[in-house]
This record gives structure tokens, sequence and C-alpha cells, in this order.
């Protein structure tokens, strides 16, 4: 930042000398405008300027001129309560970037699909939700097929739980309080604190579980992508019996290589991309 910033001597602050991307050559505005969205996505979508100006640690005639940007080109809109809110050109943006993901994921997820027998699915967080970006449905003619763009709760579902556990708990907790945690079966998780025993269980062992809590009949394991920069998740789905037959010992090394293997794919287009 430079001593002469316009938005500090408003406000009669100096901020401290600028550090990470934009001190390497970065534009400050856009780092610091993505800062704004990211953090409106962490809190569930939507925060209060005031908690906006506190979490960001910028000067309020700062966040006044990003926001007004924002909200400008659609990315973020202002709420009647004053409050501000992810923009709906955000989720074209969302659904491309989706389709892309899934797309390079898809040929792991059938690697996955051949060596377990049961749908592999792969989803991201956004908000306080999970999206499904990619498929490959199981062989068998009794299977799980969930729509490719459907959104599911975090706190009912194993690829839910899987990102959350890597979050910290406040920050889950957040995202779920914004969301709410309704029953989907008489087995949901359905309090904080017992969501919060599940996530350090799954820290512990590296594998989050569905059993009947997002639909009767369905069990599901799940496995967080790792050095993925949007919290994301790999899992294999199928009827609650069959699943139990097979037994997490069978299904959780494929189901963690796909993981692997998926943030190593993501990895090496990053850097294609960077060379680029």
């Amino acid at each position: 930042m430079s001593p002469d910033d316009p938005d500090q001597i408003a406000s009669g602050q100096r901020g401290p000398a600028p550090t990470g991307p934009a001190q390497a050559g970065g534009v400050q505005s856009v780092e610091r405008g993505i800062r704004l969205l990211e953090l409106l996505a962490d809190a569930g979508g939507e925060m209060t300027l005031s908690r906006l100006a506190e979490a960001a640690g910028l000067p309020m005639p700062t966040i006044h001129r990003l926001l007004g940007t924002l909200v400008q080109c659609g990315y973020v809109r202002r709420r009647p309560d004053r409050r501000y809110a992810l923009g709906s050109r955000l989720i074209r943006l969302g659904e491309t970037a989706g389709r892309a993901l899934g797309t390079w994921a898809r040929p792991r997820l059938a690697e996955l699909t051949e060596a377990t027998g049961e749908t592999a699915n792969l989803a991201v967080l956004e908000g306080s939700q999970l999206v499904y970006v990619a498929q490959a449905p199981s062989p068998h003619s009794m299977r799980m097929f969930t729509e490719v763009g459907r959104r599911v709760p975090a706190h009912s579902t194993a690829v839910g739980k899987a990102v959350l556990a890597l979050l910290p708990e406040e920050q889950a907790l957040d995202l779920v309080r914004s969301a709410g945690m309704p029953a989907q079966t008489e087995h949901t998780i359905t309090t904080p604190d017992a969501l919060i025993d599940e996530l350090r269980q799954i820290r512990r062992t590296g594998h989050a579980i569905d059993a009947q809590e997002q639909e009767l009949g369905v069990r599901c394991l799940a496995v967080a992508v790792p050095t993925a920069d949007t919290p994301t998740a790999v899992s294999v789905s199928g009827p609650q019996d069959r699943m139990q037959r097979i037994g997490e010992a069978a299904l959780l090394p494929a189901l963690r290589r796909a993981a692997e293997a998926v943030a190593e794919e993501l990895t090496g287009r990053g850097q294609r991309g960077t060379r680029s």
C-alpha cells in the first residue's frame, strides 16, 4: 500500500506495508475485491457492512468503493436490510468452473467406480452447501444417482462433513448455522455439539460417513481432496446393505487414491496454467 493511499488518508489511518501477491506486482484493488468475495462466501454468502469491514481489516471508504464496484458489476448485491450478499453473476462463474473441474475429475471418478463397483461423486463447497460437479455411475441396476449441479446440505452428507472438517470449528459452525440443520431423515445430525464431535472424529480417521443421514437406505463414504483451493470432496455411495457388506476397509484405499489423483490433476493444471 502506498503511503499516499487516498482511502487511508481519508480515514486518517496508515496501514502496514503490503504483503502477498500485490507486493509482487498484483493489482491491489483486485486483490482486495477478491478478498471481500471470499469473506462473503466463507460467511455463508452474506454479511453486514460493519462485519465485512472488520473481517477485511480495511478502512470504511475502501470497503464502500470496492463494494460499489462489485455491486455495479453484479458480483455482489445490496439487500433491503442493508446486508451485502454474493451476486448472481458469480453463479455463472461458479457453474463454469464446476463444469471444468468435473471434466478434469471424471476419469478419476470412473477409476473409483471401477475399483469399488459403486457410484462416485465429486462435490465442492459453495456458500453453505455442497454442489455435485461430476459423477461416475455404478454398473449395478440398483445404484445411487445424484444429478450434477444438485445442492445438498453440508451437515447431513458425507461430502459436506468431509469439507467441514477441513475448516476451523467456528467457521464450520457459522456455515451450518446460516443454512440451518434440518433433519433429512431420523439419522441426521441436528445439533452443533453433535456435529463438532463428528467433525473431530473425521479429522482423526480421515474420512466421513453418511449413514442414511441424507436419504434412507443410502450409505456414503467421502474423503476431502487435499490442497484444493475450494473445499472439495470425493465420495462413493450405494445402498446401505451393499455398502456395509463391502466394508470401509475395502472402499477407503480406492477412495483415498481418487482424492489424491484429483488433487494432483488440479495441481498439474494450475502449474500448466501459470506457465502458459
